[in-house]
């Protein structure tokens, strides 16, 4: 270990410290969120854009709404898809949310880990793009994170060299 290293410390691990206290932040919201009806889930999602949106009075930044969204994320995904994100989880949407790379082995939920990011994101009302190496991931992902983005409001769809489609529970091709 360097003598800068001492002195200053590993930079990565400065990183991990803040997403740690922002996961704590989020810990702690997250009972606000377990009496919410479906209903109660897409009118926060548009209270998130209206506090995102200039022209509708907003002041906020994806980065204040962080630890909210990432609650109410939390919170849908044990509802819909019976998981609930673990705090390492958690750490690794932070991350993945600042534009950093966060390295997760496989079967360590990478799927799960990144939702809060990808709706944190998606309420700038840009959308949000995923992209994985094949269309067996992109199919199975979308059916599968598809019905807590539903439940927050959002659409989720799927492309691939074949075909393309918007989730639908009913509909989704690999419950044909």
């Amino acid at each position: 270990m360097s003598i800068f290293t001492k002195i200053l410390g590993n930079a990565a691990e400065k990183e991990l410290k803040k997403a740690r206290l922002l996961v704590e932040e989020i810990n702690q919201l997250e009972s606000k969120f377990k009496s919410f009806s479906s209903e109660q889930f897409k009118e926060k999602t548009a209270e998130f854009k209206k506090r995102l949106n200039p022209s509708a009075g907003g002041k906020e930044t994806l980065d204040d709404l962080l630890p909210e969204a990432f609650a109410l994320v939390r919170e849908a995904a044990k509802r819909t898809l019976g998981q609930r994100h673990f705090d390492v989880q958690m750490v690794g949407a932070v991350v993945l949310h600042q534009g950093k790379i966060a390295e997760m082995k496989t079967g360590e939920g990478k799927t799960l880990a990144a939702t809060p990011a990808i709706y944190l994101n998606a309420l700038s009302g840009q959308g949000v793009h995923v992209v994985t190496v094949n269309d067996y991931l992109s199919r199975r992902d979308t059916n599968w994170m598809g019905p807590a983005y539903r439940l927050l409001g959002l659409s989720c769809a799927c492309l691939n060299h074949e075909k393309a489609y918007l989730f639908e529970p009913k509909s989704s091709p690999d419950k044909n």
